[in-house]
This record gives structure tokens, sequence and C-alpha cells, in this order.
């Protein structure tokens, strides 16, 4: 799926901004990620206060295989009715708008590992020789 095809189907949710992203693509509106497109399907974000609406569907989360193993990402595959119907596209975005909302204010959880990074004071120095 190309940039413009992703564009067009969230146009009626809104304006979209697409970056390229490890061989998929993000789609963010307001700034924060909310879906990704990989290998031509569309992943919405939930978080801890949305995740059982995306369970009940039974909307399998975004799994690709790494050199660590089988990764498990918490996005949620977009029920194929919003690809059908306008309302049904524009709830479940909304939806994973929200859930982006409320994990960039610190409010849930998205359900991924958030990894700190040592400060540049912190960080070890080798020693040239």
């Amino acid at each position: 799926m190309d940039r413009k095809a992703i564009e067009d189907l969230f146009s009626p949710f809104g304006q979209v901004v697409v970056k390229r992203m490890f061989g998929g693509h993000g789609v963010y509106a307001d700034g924060l990620m909310f879906a990704l497109e990989a290998f031509g399907e569309i992943y919405l974000k939930p978080d801890e206060e949305s995740r059982p609406v995306f369970e009940a569907q039974g909307l399998r989360p975004f799994i690709y295989e790494s050199l660590r193993g089988t990764m498990v990402m918490s996005y949620r595959l977009m029920p194929e009715a919003a690809h059908e119907d306008v309302d049904v596209l524009r709830e479940w975005c909304d939806r994973a708008r929200q859930a982006a909302l409320r994990v960039s204010a610190g409010k849930t959880k998205g359900g991924g590992k958030r990894i700190k990074r040592a400060s540049p004071d912190n960080r070890s120095k080798k020693k040239r020789i």
C-alpha cells in the first residue's frame, strides 16, 4: 500500500501525515502516530483503556519476525468494516487517536516497552589507545 492509498483511506477521518518506516508507514494525526501500515494491512493504536474493545472484536495484534525472534506490538488490525463504512472508520480512528493522546499524556500505557536512554554524561566512554 502506498502513501497516496493510505491518505485516501483515512481522508474521511481527517488530514493525516504518512511517514515511511521499516518497510511500512506510520500514520499521524495531530502529531501523534495512531495507526500503521505493514504488509498492506492497517493497524490501529489501542491503550489499556481501549484494548478490550479491540480484543472483543477479535482484532489481532501486529506481529513480525526480527533477529530477536517474534515481536508482538500493541497495534491491532483495523476492522474490515472500517474499510467499507466511513462512520465505522471515523469511530475506530478516533478511538486510536484518543489512545495515542492518552499514552502521550502518560495517562495509560500503550503496551510497548519504553527504553530509557542514558544521558550523555552517564554513558561509558571508551579510551583511545
